[in-house]
């Protein structure tokens, strides 16, 4: 049984996996490659070579990936899965695949927008997968082992600068840079929207000297669990406790009376929580 669910959930990553592959094809061949945005990394960088050349763009993102994948086996070892290898592949395949269909818009500006919301979906898909598409990610990892004192974020960043400027210059257009970082910057942000989630909740931190009618009221009004932390102040010495309670932002202006009923001296900051799983949210997958 135990086998058959993890075949089942095995078979599932793997479809997702090339469902991000084949978004993330798509915001390069229907909407990046036509107007020469070259958004930084291996893609971006078998684009400019795709108009110096015309040679196929997924072909070349293969090609460069290679050698990364030879080395990162020689530096990394193969922890880096056998789910990157596959979505390398099926990146690569899709591009090409769908770099028959055309571009749907010529304006620089949507072109830009529309392809980095595809990348950022279809990398967030792949990368809720444990994988990622090799790569700059792959290249990023293999310079940081040497260079330990090189972050990999800045050797990522360093290569999508060094991309973004050949671009530039081989196309003899700094207007396309920009876009090209408008694609960057629009990428990163569904990154983080479909990695993290958009459950977003608020987690409500309470110090108070009534932290047993104020926990009591609001598993009652609110029907929230509220957890008890040990606290100290440092400027006092007192020992405090500390309420947690996790709740929708719809809640907050009820706590935020029941509180003020309870203790209008007490202390309370709301931050905000995402992905939250467990009794009353959304369960564990």
């Amino acid at each position: 049984m135990n086998r058959l669910r993890w075949t089942r959930h095995a078979a599932y990553s793997v479809l997702l996996l090339i469902l991000g592959c084949a978004v993330i094809a798509i915001g390069i061949s229907v909407f990046l490659v036509p107007n020469r945005i070259a958004a930084g990394g291996v893609t971006g960088l078998a684009t400019v070579i795709y108009y110096w050349t015309g040679w196929p763009v997924g072909m070349i993102s293969l090609v460069l990936n290679v050698p990364l994948f030879l080395v990162g086996f020689r530096h990394i070892g193969s922890g880096f899965g056998i789910k990157t290898l596959l979505s390398t592949l099926f990146l690569s395949l899709f591009i090409d695949l769908f770099a028959s269909v055309g571009p749907i818009t010529d304006d620089l500006l949507l072109g830009a927008l529309a392809g980095g919301a595809l990348m950022g979906v279809g990398l967030g898909l792949v990368f809720r997968q444990d994988a990622t598409t090799g790569g700059t990610d792959l290249a990023a990892r293999i310079i940081h082992i040497r260079v330990p004192f090189i972050s990999i974020a800045q050797v990522l960043l360093l290569i999508d600068v060094i991309v973004v400027m050949t671009a530039a210059i081989s196309f003899k257009s700094y207007e396309l840079a920009l876009y090209a970082v408008v694609t960057l910057v629009v990428a990163t942000k569904i990154i983080d929207t479909v990695t993290v989630g958009i459950n977003f909740r608020k987690a409500a931190y309470i110090i108070s000297s009534r932290t047993d009618q104020v926990a009591s009221r609001l598993l009652v009004e609110l029907e929230r669990g509220v957890t008890g932390l040990s606290g100290r102040g440092l400027y006092t010495g007192d020992r405090k406790e500390v309420l947690v309670c996790v709740l929708t932002a719809r809640q907050v202006p009820v706590l935020k009376r029941i509180v003020k009923e309870v203790d209008s001296n007490a202390f309370v900051y709301i931050t905000d929580a995402r992905e939250v799983v467990g009794e009353g949210f959304q369960p564990h997958t």
